[in-house]
């Protein structure tokens, strides 16, 4: 099974030993295209101890998987990961590459990108194709005031895709594909680690219940309040960008269309007013309070619960009352009796 210029590779971005969610994403939509451009989906994977997640590929819609599996590709070195997608994409020669745009994803795709002379889109949250394979790559733009349609002339057509946008591919145990293995062309690491751990925090983008934050806070001490009502729900703390201009939380916590994208199960804003940018990344999420004085904030017009108050004044007492809960059902555990 030779490759063509019309087939759609997919980076499958794999680290930790295990695929990211976003290569499962990136699988459906390239099918979906595959089959408007009668079109094949290839994938290209770099790491260390494929062989499962090679098969999950497969199993998720590649028909063709190049694969460079070696130990020095054990953890992401940009440069490393950089020389060896490219070697396999020059002499596969797809019509269009996608990658993940997380925060893997956003330091490989720009490298790729300048060493193959091609355009990166990146960030899209929407990909079509015509018939005759030209990808139709849409992203917002103007602080995402609106969505640009692009389409690039230089090949392959590389785009980077937003993590959560995408539907991903179904999982068939029963599908059949090749895979060729590729010689590494580059095994040295461009730096040395002098020691290694792994991080204990929390991708945002596949937290269950996020208690997110605003302009409504007044100063950076005040997170506290946010944070412990956070911890009284098992939630990860998120934010408004103005907060992380400010330096008063991290890039990785920002939510909205320059941030992550969220799908959780509760979303609770607090003293976020709710511009179009923020709104982009939680309008989806399954259930969204939220906590805000100013009677006319856009947030609420998608939240399921609105709370007309100063965060100063509710939070605390949300934070209280759920510790109350909490004790009143460990002590009724520990004496086996039911409390409602």
């Amino acid at each position: 099974m030779s490759a063509s210029s019309k087939d759609i590779m997919v980076y499958a971005e794999f680290s930790a030993g295990s695929l990211h969610p976003v290569s499962f994403e990136l699988l459906g939509k390239a099918t979906e295209l595959a089959k408007k451009a009668s079109s094949r989906v290839l994938s290209v994977i770099v790491g260390y101890g494929l062989s499962g997640a090679i098969k999950e590929l497969v199993f998720h819609g590649a028909d063709l998987v190049y694969a460079v599996d070696h130990a020095s590709m054990d953890n992401f070195d940009a440069k490393l990961f950089q020389q060896n997608v490219v070697a396999v994409v020059q002499d596969v020669k797809p019509g269009i590459l996608l990658l993940g745009a997380t925060p893997l994803g956003r330091s490989l795709g720009p490298r790729v990108g300048a060493s193959l002379g091609t355009g990166v889109t990146a960030d899209c949250t929407g990909l079509d194709i015509t018939p005759d394979g030209k990808l139709v790559q849409v992203r917002p733009a103007f602080a995402g005031n609106i969505l640009a349609t692009i389409q690039t002339s230089t090949r392959p057509q590389t785009a980077t895709v937003r993590y959560r946008v995408m539907k991903p591919a179904p999982r068939d145990p029963n599908r059949r594909g090749e895979v060729v293995m590729m010689d590494p062309v580059a095994t040295e690491p461009s730096a040395k680690a002098l020691s290694r751990s792994r991080s204990k925090r929390t991708d945002i983008s596949n937290a269950d219940i996020i208690v997110s934050v605003g302009r409504g806070l007044a100063k950076p001490e005040d997170l506290t309040l946010v944070r412990r009502l956070a911890e009284s729900l098992g939630a990860i703390v998120g934010s408004s960008r103005p907060l992380v201009d400010d330096g008063w939380t991290l890039k990785e916590q920002q939510i909205g269309f320059s941030g992550n994208v969220v799908k959780p199960k509760l979303y609770v804003a607090c003293g976020i007013s709710g511009s179009p940018q923020h709104l982009f990344g939680m309008r989806d999420s399954e259930h969204i309070i939220a906590i805000n004085k100013d009677p006319s904030a856009p947030i609420f017009n998608v939240s399921d619960v609105g709370v007309q108050m100063d965060l100063y004044e509710i939070v605390p007492l949300l934070t209280e009352e759920l510790r109350r809960r909490q004790l009143r059902a460990t002590r009724a555990g520990s004496t086996g009796r039911q409390t409602h």
